[in-house]
């Protein structure tokens, strides 16, 4: 099915005219029947902001977004070039596209950036609710050197060294010297030291005297920090926020790795990667303990009761939708073929045929990769391809 053919042809998710709508028809309340037949009234969805942090299982969370407002007729703030917000500059205002017309405000915002929160707050309606998600901070680093190998300069460089070394891997070349290779000067090393915390705004550098207060306002500005480690929990949680049901938070793992890519952590890799990246330990830490204490206000028994209903729900959706999962890059049509780098293979998943349009529309958003489904949501809204980066 080509991209063109999708824009055009699906009647569950068919492009809607925005010229002259007023914003409440869009984000607003909608009715719906019960089992009874009866007409209720769906409360509307809050204006949401999610932070995406990279090789946290965020690209999971911003697909179930992408769906959500889709299906609302959200409008989305996207960047005004490409699919970040001119990452790895700290984020402005000016970097959104403008509202599309007959729009009053942007609904949802969750593409990459570098997040300067008063920025952002110029950019998202008061009542926004902000959200985000981290992951165990060894294992994101060893996601992020492995993905980024030729991204992050001081990747790049102990990647070299490695290859002109005697048989040591380019993370362990990293990790034995990282201040060797670490310029902190250099605007593409963010991602290279306590990526999470640069990702969040923080001093990623070194430990200062505003972080305490820097950690406050990120606890006082997010209702909700995911934690990929208990991404079920997370999404229950995030449900209650957005008022979404079972099915609508039913998800693939997306940006999902080769296993061959993934490399396993001896003690003395895990204790250097502790210490290169202390801050998004301490960050990690901390908002993990605030997990568990909005875990416990929202009831431990009730979220372990609706953890086991997503679970259940979510599982028969991929069965229906899915044919095969962990499929080569090479095995994919081009509209679900994840973006590739040069350093890992990405892996995808297969739909099922014989489905009807309808459910071929639904299954192939649920496995759709961020890069097809932010060009196809941008077009939506603005009837025009994204502008690329400009190259001077």
């Amino acid at each position: 099915m080509s991209v063109a053919t999708w824009h055009l042809t699906d009647p569950a998710y068919r492009r809607r005219k925005r010229r002259g709508r007023n914003h409440s028809q869009s984000f607003g309340t909608r009715a719906e029947k019960d089992d009874n037949g009866y007409q209720r009234i769906r409360i509307s969805t809050p204006p949401v902001a999610f932070l995406k942090t990279h090789k946290t299982g965020s690209s999971t969370v911003q697909n179930l977004l992408f769906r959500m407002g889709e299906r609302e007729s959200a409008t989305f703030a996207f960047p005004y070039y490409t699919y970040q917000f001119s990452y790895p500059d700290k984020f402005r205002a000016e970097f959104v596209d403008e509202l599309p017309d007959g729009s009053s405000q942007f609904d949802i915002l969750c593409s990459h950036m570098h997040l300067d929160l008063g920025q952002l707050k110029q950019v998202m309606p008061q009542n926004t609710i902000y959200i985000t998600i981290l992951r165990e901070p060894l294992r994101t680093f060893e996601a992020i050197f492995s993905y980024y190998t030729s991204a992050v300069p001081a990747f790049t460089l102990a990647k070299k060294a490695a290859e002109a070394g005697e048989h040591k891997s380019a993370l362990s070349v990293f990790l034995e010297s990282p201040e060797s290779f670490w310029d902190p000067n250099e605007p593409g090393n963010g991602l290279g030291k306590n990526p999470m915390s640069f990702d969040l705004g923080l001093n990623s550098q070194q430990w200062n005297s505003s972080w305490p207060a820097d950690l406050t306002l990120l606890e006082e500005t997010f209702q909700l920090v995911m934690i990929a480690e208990h991404f079920d929990e997370s999404l229950v949680l995030l449900g209650a926020l957005l008022k979404l049901k079972p099915e609508e938070l039913a998800y693939v793992r997306l940006n999902i790795r080769s296993p061959q890519d993934i490399t396993l952590l001896d003690d003395i890799t895990k204790a250097r990667i502790r210490t290169w990246n202390t801050l998004d330990v301490l960050l990690y830490d901390f908002f993990l303990q605030l997990f568990w204490e909005k875990a416990e206000q929202y009831g431990l028994e009730k979220l372990k009761m609706e953890v086991a209903v997503l679970r259940a729900s979510t599982e028969r959706i991929r069965q229906s939708c899915v044919a095969r999962e962990g499929v080569h890059p090479g095995e994919l049509e081009d509209l679900v073929r994840p973006w590739q780098t040069d350093s890992v293979t990405i892996l995808g998943y297969q739909v099922r045929g014989n489905l009807t349009q309808q459910e071929q529309g639904f299954c192939v958003r649920l496995v759709l990769p961020e890069l097809q489904y932010h060009a196809h949501l941008y077009f939506q809204q603005y009837g025009r391809d994204m502008r690329a980066m400009p190259t001077d």
